[in-house]
């Protein structure tokens, strides 16, 4: 009898990919199946990158590379981040991974030994605790709700620095919430990170430019922290990559050097072909992306409105990102016919049973009286797939 690992066996499974899996199945079965689950826009990769990659191959960029990636493609990063963050990291700073999920874990397993703890403010992305939890390392979750836009304080944060604390994992824009981080909301927590310099913050940065309130703040401005702070890329999101995998970090040079030897023995670099054409990615001009982001901001907008119109569901306004995360809590306790919802995990197994759509409970998200829509769908879609949400919820008594 084969005896898996005691940490495959504690480890979740991702519940986006879960949920989508869900739903392909039930699709299968011929049902009309309305998925928001996955964080996956549905444009398609600008013709200039795909030109680039097809020129790649045509020259022949077909072998291994360095393992932090091609010096051409990092020194195009380093030009990107002092362009648009006002950040400057020379290419011995930046390692290019397969996805910014394998560069979050490359920081984390290189710095966090068992027993250290990570500070995680919740709602959090679903990855950072169980890729923690690989390392052996111990979340320390931070819960912000609705009522504060879902960001924490200084205060919170302070409150929760141990001596044993190594390092904080936050997102802006988030996933799930789509909350952004204002400069001086930084700076606020800056003034706090500096004071444990032994502590480690990854600043996740993936929905960059997908931001509908002004321009987007990196928490590495500052100064006083910059030496702390690992900041995470990538292209899948706002430059409709997602399957290309392409992520990367700015970080001080000792944790770069540590993410390019764990890397080095896990993957090894990521794909020529996609290194090539995300060279074009990093040259281009943001203003390339102003229908893709004007058209998420029209979604969100819509999907708002339809979400005020049921009675009982909690919302924000998110400031970027392509996620409206409500609190949908008032249902619980609910009934309809042989249903009864106990949390959001019920909830969103009744509106997909019922109703037919999709969506991914809070409670993976570190959020349970919330669950998470994702608008990266026409409008369309998005329309029908509330009208479904309305009328499964009106039902319940």
């Amino acid at each position: 009898m084969i005896t898996l690992s005691d940490r495959i066996n504690s480890m979740e499974e991702s519940a986006t990919i879960g949920m989508a899996k869900k739903s392909r199945e039930l699709k299968a079965q011929g049902k009309d199946i309305i998925s928001l689950s996955l964080g996956e826009p549905d444009f398609f990769t600008p013709q200039f990158i795909k030109d680039a990659a097809v020129e790649a191959l045509n020259n022949n960029f077909t072998m291994y590379t360095p393992v932090s990636g091609y010096d051409d493609l990092r020194e195009s990063i380093s030009l990107k981040f002092k362009r648009d963050n006002g950040l400057d990291y020379t290419k011995d700073q930046i390692v290019v991974s397969t996805g910014a999920k394998q560069s979050i874990a490359n920081v984390v397993l290189s710095i966090i030994n068992p027993g250290d703890e990570v500070i995680i403010p919740a709602p959090y992305w679903v990855s950072y605790l169980e890729i923690v939890k690989v390392a052996e390392g111990k979340s320390v979750v931070v819960n912000a709700g609705i009522e504060s836009d879902f960001k924490i304080t200084p205060e919170q944060l302070e409150k929760a620095i141990t001596p044993k604390s190594r390092m904080m994992i936050f997102s802006t824009p988030c996933n799930p919430t789509g909350t952004v981080y204002s400069k001086n909301e930084l700076h606020a927590l800056a003034q706090v990170i500096k004071k444990y310099p032994q502590l480690v913050v990854i600043s996740d940065e993936i929905y960059e430019h997908i931001n509908f309130i002004g321009k987007h703040e990196s928490l590495a401005q500052f100064s006083e922290v910059y030496n702390q702070v690992v900041t995470i890329n990538g292209v899948s999101k706002a430059w409709a990559m997602t399957g290309w995998r392409l992520g990367y970090i700015g970080a001080p040079k000792e944790i770069a050097v540590a993410c390019d030897k764990m890397q080095g023995q896990f993957t090894s670099a990521t794909s020529s072909i996609t290194q090539k054409a995300t060279i074009a990615a990093m040259h281009a001009q943001t203003t390339v992306l102003k229908d893709m982001i004007e058209a998420f901001h029209r979604r969100r907008d819509l999907v708002l409105s339809k979400l005020n119109e049921i009675s009982g569901v909690k919302t924000n306004v998110p400031g970027g990102a392509f996620y409206v995360f409500p609190d949908v809590s008032t249902f619980f306790g609910k009934s309809y016919n042989q249903y009864t919802i106990k949390d959001s995990n019920d909830l969103c197994m009744y509106l997909l049973d019922e109703g037919l759509v999709a969506f991914v409970s809070g409670e993976a998200f570190g959020a349970p009286e919330c669950l998470r829509i994702s608008y990266a769908a026409s409008e369309e879609t998005l329309t029908e797939a509330m009208r479904r949400m309305k009328n499964a919820l009106d039902k319940l008594l």
